[in-house]
């Protein structure tokens, strides 16, 4: 049999698809939620590629009250660098948004474009990322985290007593898994 070729589609999955067969059980008013909600997921991942090009090229938005011109306009203001990866292992890293270190100073914004409302413990993570990446001790920096969403900034300044036991959680299951990934191999 020749089958048709439909190269174009090649890598990408179909809100309807078989590997996303939870559908098949839906109601029409949960696959119209579920799709709904697929794109705000979608219109998320775009305003974050938007926001990060606005900060790459110091593009300010029209200043306002509005979640993505405060998070672009303070990102430039604060010389941020967008979509930071930060490394521990193969099994611990992570992306922010924003982060600048500066005059010892570690800032991390996060974008959230949902409604479901933000934690700040991802910013956390982050911050220990940043901390054993760099071997920086927490208590020897001065930490901003700071959440952009429903036309608002959260702001928090953790201490060493917030961040270090991320980093010994971090350094210890790390190690839970590299041990288990040695006993599979």
């Amino acid at each position: 049999m020749n089958f048709n070729r439909h190269s174009n589609l090649e890598g990408q999955h179909a809100f309807l698809g078989a590997s996303k067969y939870h559908w098949i059980f839906y109601d029409e008013d949960k696959v119209s939620e579920a799709y709904k909600r697929a794109l705000a997921a979608q219109k998320g991942t775009e305003l974050h590629a938007f926001a990060a090009q606005c900060i790459k090229l110091r593009q300010k938005l029209p200043k306002s009250r509005k979640t993505l011109n405060m998070y672009v306009n303070d990102a430039i203001g604060y010389r941020m660098t967008p979509e930071q990866i930060l490394y521990y292992s193969p099994n611990c890293f992570g992306t922010t948004d924003a982060i600048s270190f500066n005059s010892n100073l570690l800032r991390i914004h996060d974008l959230k474009t949902g409604a479901t409302p933000a934690h700040m413990e991802q910013l956390l993570v982050y911050a220990a990322l940043f901390c054993l990446e760099y071997d920086v001790k927490p208590g020897t920096i001065d930490i901003e985290l700071r959440l952009y969403q429903s036309d608002d900034i959260l702001i928090a300044n953790p201490g060493a007593d917030d961040i270090a036991p991320v980093m010994d959680k971090i350094i210890t299951f790390d190690k839970i898994i590299m041990d288990i990934r040695k006993e599979e191999e």
